[in-house]
């Protein structure tokens, strides 16, 4: 398979093996059956390039469900980095930056699909517009229907609807122009910033702004490091034309309450590196007013038995509210 690193291709000295056209840097913890969905779907892609080679890195956060067996039977063509703990998402892309060859870097999420020759495609755009410093697919939730994932940066006002009991309040056009509604799925257009699901970086993009701030722990870190990118002269580009699948959440959704936590503490370090501390500080007691808010509400339906079938789930809201509200209290 001459499109993707063989066994030994793997145990050459890396000073003498031929630097890839991508590297593929994919942070996995216990996704075993949709981390192998994901390979496959690279290894397609690869083998139907013609032309491309590929190295794929997979940073394993510890998992327990038996990943590393799976890699070592299934996928000797993967480079393996095992952490002895859960290190996150920007900490894992990082290692697997760090040990990256290719000419091209992808982050790419362990949950998600490559839909035909996407690779190619995003690599032939970097190719033929040097000014651009990074790309991303068209994303697609499971059941074929787009997904949003093109934005433009989040401003004071966005922070405070977007993803908050307020949004359904937000003035007309506000999210709108956030989501970037204006640009057709299927166009090729510069943004701001996408998904983190699956991005594309040129190298000396990478080497100018390097990786991840790894202050965010999960969440927000692709704003930044988008954000940083752009301020360096670098463009930014949707690639309508390209298709990945992204199943979405799949690694966060065993952590419910840190997956909240994570969020609204990365939101508040991204407004405070780059709108300052009294904007993120103003923007945290929002935060705290609306989960304590939240918090009682929920109690209070419980409490009087309303709708005695989510009472159980309900208790568990509360829960989750009170963790974020001392997380956001303690900083």
């Amino acid at each position: 398979m001459q499109s993707l690193n063989s066994p030994t291709d793997r145990t050459l000295d890396q000073t003498q093996a031929p630097v890839p056209d991508l590297s593929i840097v994919i942070v996995s913890w216990n996704v075993r059956d949709l981390l192998a969905a994901c390979l496959d779907s690279i290894h397609i892609a690869a083998i139907s390039s013609a032309g491309l080679t590929v190295e794929v890195i997979v940073v394993d956060s510890a998992s327990h469900d038996g990943t590393l067996d799976m890699l070592n039977m299934r996928y000797p063509w993967v480079q393996r980095l095992p952490q002895t703990e859960n290190v996150g998402f920007t900490v894992g892309n990082n290692i697997g930056l760090t040990a990256a060859r290719g000419r091209y870097l992808m982050l790419l999420n362990p949950d998600t699909e490559v839909i035909g020759d996407a690779l190619a495609q995003m690599v032939a755009y970097l190719e033929k517009h040097p000014a651009v410093g990074m790309v991303g697919p068209h994303t697609l939730n499971t059941d074929g229907s787009t997904q949003s994932s093109k934005r433009r940066f989040p401003t004071v006002q966005t922070a405070v609807f977007e993803s908050t009991w307020l949004q359904k309040f937000a003035p007309r056009g506000l999210l709108d122009r956030y989501y970037t509604v204006d640009i057709p799925a299927d166009a090729t257009a510069e943004v701001d910033w996408m998904q983190g699901s699956a991005l594309m970086i040129r190298r000396a993009a990478y080497t100018q702004v390097g990786g991840l701030d790894t202050h965010f722990v999960m969440f927000s870190e692709e704003v930044d490091w988008c954000k940083r990118v752009k301020a360096a002269g670098w463009h930014i580009v949707y690639v309508g034309s390209t298709r990945i699948i992204h199943h979405g959440g799949k690694s966060t959704d065993q952590v419910t309450a840190r997956k909240h936590i994570h969020f609204q503490q990365s939101k508040l370090y991204y407004f405070r590196k780059h709108h300052g501390a009294l904007i993120a500080n103003g923007l945290r007691l929002f935060l705290l007013i609306s989960y304590f808010q939240q918090a009682i509400m929920e109690s209070l339906k419980v409490a009087i038995g309303y709708k005695r079938l989510m009472r159980n789930e309900r208790r568990q809201r509360v829960g989750v509210y009170w963790q974020v509200i001392r997380a956001l209290v303690s900083g």
